[in-house]
């Protein structure tokens, strides 16, 4: 049976909140934030730490939210930029949903015995699939604990 690592992207490992006047671009609908956003961790290190769960048969995805309140077309312009930031930084990930803001996590995972690294304590204590680890310390760390244990 397969397994996954999910991870959030912003304020995980995508930088989003350090991006000067980020909010006011995401109220104006401009995607730039995302498309600028500075990696949050060495993410060669982080991408070779998540293969190596890959090569115990984990499946490597994100599940990230569009902008609140983003209209059709920006939450498209925002699914865009963020794959494209993927692609780039986290070519590991394998499973991608960039998902309309608040939509529950849980029920955007593929593969149910999984688990969630995300920032937000509410999507952690949501998580009905698995494991959870709080992005809001070192990740890498984290996961190294967790593949000690396999």
């Amino acid at each position: 049976m397969a397994k996954a690592i999910y991870l959030d992207m912003d304020g995980t490992f995508a930088n989003l909140y350090g991006v000067d006047n980020w909010l006011d671009m995401l109220i104006a609908e401009d995607p730039t934030p995302y498309a600028i956003a500075a990696p949050m961790y060495d993410m060669a290190a982080l991408n070779a730490m998540l293969w190596e769960f890959e090569q115990r048969g984990y499946i490597i995805g994100v599940i990230s939210w569009t902008a609140k309140n983003g209209s059709k077309a920006y939450n498209n312009a925002v699914r865009h930029v963020k794959r494209e930031w993927l692609a780039k930084h986290l070519p590991i990930a394998t499973e991608i949903h960039v998902v309309k803001y608040g939509t529950p996590k849980h029920r955007v995972a593929k593969i149910k015995d999984s688990i969630l690294i995300d920032d937000e304590m509410p999507n952690r204590e949501k998580w009905s699939n698995g494991l959870t680890i709080d992005a809001n310390h070192d990740i890498i760390t984290q996961l190294w604990n967790i593949l000690e244990t396999l």
